[in-house]
């Protein structure tokens, strides 16, 4: 019998590093700077305090200013996006550390829904028909999140 021999750990750990990278280079950091490009132009045109207007009272109810509609959004659309616009928002000024707290729930649990609806659902068989109500049970809970995270904070 031939005898298997497992790998080096500093092999796996090499490897292992390699894929982080190609994550962080490929998929991560492309969405955090052009989340951040995002930002600078929606405050270029005004059209980020339109969405302070336009958000801030439903906004207000999870103890957060209007423009944090933005991080939801974002993150709605890609969690790494959704990270981006708030760090941006963060390093404005606009953001606070527990506005963050706030929201990093919110992010993870209605997170690239945008991006994986076809993605995964289509490909399983989940009817159209169905996709609409299990996106809005996610942004429920993430609304749901934020107001324990309010609480708690």
């Amino acid at each position: 019998m031939a005898e298997t021999t497992k790998p080096m750990i500093t092999d796996v750990f090499v490897a292992g590093a390699r894929k982080g990278w190609t994550i962080a280079t490929t998929s991560t950091l492309p969405n955090v700077l052009m989340a951040f490009i995002i930002i600078y132009a929606l405050e270029l045109t005004g059209a980020l305090a339109g969405m302070a207007w336009l958000f801030g009272p439903v906004m207000k109810v999870f103890g957060l200013p209007g423009e944090a509609a933005a991080v939801l959004i974002g993150g709605w659309m890609s969690m790494g996006g959704g990270i981006g616009v708030a760090i941006s928002l963060f390093e404005k000024g606009i953001l606070t550390g527990s506005h963050l707290a706030i929201l990093a729930p919110a992010i993870y649990l209605m997170g690239s829904q945008v991006q994986y609806a076809g993605r995964i659902l289509g490909v399983v068989g989940i009817p159209a028909k169905r996709i609409p109500l299990m996106i809005a049970l996610s942004v429920l809970n993430a609304f749901g999140a934020m107001l324990i995270m309010r609480i708690m904070i």
